[in-house]
């Protein structure tokens, strides 16, 4: 039988407070977004405020932590965000500076950029986003003079429509959706979408590719040469032009080869999303997190001063707090904004390590290009900055970094390795650009093919494989040496 019992165990475990998960979830949030939680913040925390403008300072350089000739003392504000200054364990790697100072400094005194709610710094490129493909589409109809039960069926025709221009759902679901308020039949509904379909962008309201293509073609004079065959083409004919199988479809058409040059040529003219070019995707503005630029004493690492969110505790209020026994509201208000503040801090401390830490490890870049990329791992970095990994992943997305050769994501600067003839490692980004390289030098008339990069690579010293080379190839949407042939042949 069984019975209860006492049991004593000891044990530790890891808990999660609030305050490390606000550090978490701040240190992953983009430029943007911490902005926008920042803003938050001050709306609904009294004990927030903003930094009111004291004047343009600019970005200011604190005493530089390891130069290139000289050996200057580490300061104590860089001390603070963990800093180590250059050793002999680090003789061989290339020095960086680091032009930020405190960020706890920062974040008390002037700041050149308030924070408030009307910040409008990038009011010149905002995006005015225009109607969506449907809208449109509805004011083309109430134009087109339908009657009211057609105006109907074309509305429920028009919200199945995708954003790039097809009919996704089938009619007959169309119809039954109608019911009971519209009864129509198959035909009616089959009428009305032919009206839909001649609206603007051409190829709209198709239900599959060659349809859409179809209604692009049917646009056209009906004298334009070979219109007729490129019709067929895309209606019945789409796979073996997707297979390359030319003669094949010469001889199903029973054309000559100019003719079906024309009618491919008309095909390959056609929008295959034509709705895509009514509704454009939203603009995504980039604000890089850090500047890095070169100095006489080496590579600098700069904060972007806009990125840093210009907020303090408001110390009147904090101080009427302290000083009373009441207002528990407020002073979990003032214990919450001194949270943020901390959060606050502690992300842009680790943002500076990892952003000196990649421009250490990727020094040879800067200096030359894509093709002296070395590999990089996120392990690396977080040995290097005494972290666990998945912090560098949370600081590493979606952070940008402004330098001399273009802004480039945090990400971008990791790489896998390919193991060199002499025993050394190259990154798959050096070798990227290799062969990009290879292919921009090659004879457009006896374009290089995988085997024959592959054999190149060799001879310098990287080993790689014919499938490593197409894999490659193929990420950097190049085509393959037979097409590169074919394409140049028509060019010329």
């Amino acid at each position: 039988m069984l019975k209860p019992s006492l049991q004593l165990r000891i044990g530790q475990q890891l808990t999660m407070t609030p305050q490390l998960q606000q550090a978490i979830r701040l240190l992953q949030l983009p430029a943007l977004d911490l902005q926008a939680h920042v803003r938050e913040a001050l709306e609904t925390n009294v004990m927030l405020e903003a930094e009111e403008e004291a004047g343009p300072d600019g970005m200011q350089e604190a005493p530089a932590v390891g130069g290139a000739d000289d050996e200057p003392q580490q300061t104590g504000e860089y001390a603070a965000q963990g800093g180590t200054p250059v050793d002999g364990d680090r003789a061989g790697e290339p020095e960086v500076e680091i032009a930020d100072e405190s960020w706890a400094d920062q974040a008390a005194g002037p700041s050149e950029t308030p924070w408030s709610g009307d910040d409008d710094r990038y009011d010149d490129f905002s995006d005015q986003r225009g109607l969506s493909l449907q809208e449109q589409l509805i004011e083309q109809l109430q134009l087109a003079h339908l009657s009211a039960v057609d105006l109907a069926i074309a509305r429920v025709i028009t919200d199945a429509i995708s954003d790039d221009g097809y009919l996704q759902d089938d009619l007959e679901n169309i119809r039954a959706s109608l019911l009971p308020e519209i009864t129509a039949s198959a035909a009616d509904v089959e009428r009305v979408l032919g009206a839909v379909q001649a609206l603007e962008p051409a190829g709209v309201g198709a239900r599959s590719l060659g349809e859409c293509i179809a209604l692009q073609l049917r646009q056209l004079d009906p004298a334009t040469p070979a219109r007729d065959l490129a019709m067929r083409i895309a209606l019945e004919h789409l796979d073996l032009v997707a297979a390359q199988q030319f003669v094949l479809l010469r001889r199903q058409l029973r054309c000559g080869e100019s003719d079906l040059e024309m009618a491919l040529a008309l095909v390959r003219s056609c929008h295959p999303r034509p709705g895509a070019a009514m509704s454009p995707d939203q603009a995504e503005y980039v604000i890089p997190d850090v500047f890095v630029r070169r100095t006489e004493h080496g590579w600098i690492v700069e904060v972007n001063p806009a990125t840093v969110p210009r907020v303090r505790v408001n110390q009147g209020y904090a101080n009427l707090v302290s000083r009373s026994p009441d207002h528990a509201m407020l002073r979990t208000q003032l214990q919450e904004a001194r949270w943020l503040m901390r959060s606050l801090e502690i992300r842009n401390e680790t943002l500076v390590k990892v952003a000196r830490c990649i421009v250490q490890r990727q020094a040879r870049f800067f200096e030359r290009g894509e093709e002296a990329m070395v590999p990089l791992i996120l392990k690396d970095v977080a040995e290097a900055v005494e972290m666990h990994e998945s912090t560098i992943s949370r600081v590493t997305t979606a952070k940008y970094m402004h330098t001399p050769r273009g802004v480039y994501e945090f990400r971008y600067f990791f790489s896998s390795h390919v193991a060199a003839a002499d025993g050394t490692e190259m990154s798959s980004t050096a070798i990227r650009a290799k062969l990009r390289k290879l292919i921009g030098q090659e004879s457009p008339d006896s374009p290089l093919s995988d085997a024959k990069l592959a054999e190149i690579l060799s001879g310098e010293g990287i080993p790689v494989a014919r499938r490593t080379v197409a894999k490659y190839r193929e990420g950097m949407h190049i085509a393959p040496s037979n097409e590169r042939k074919r394409a140049a042949a028509r060019a010329n």
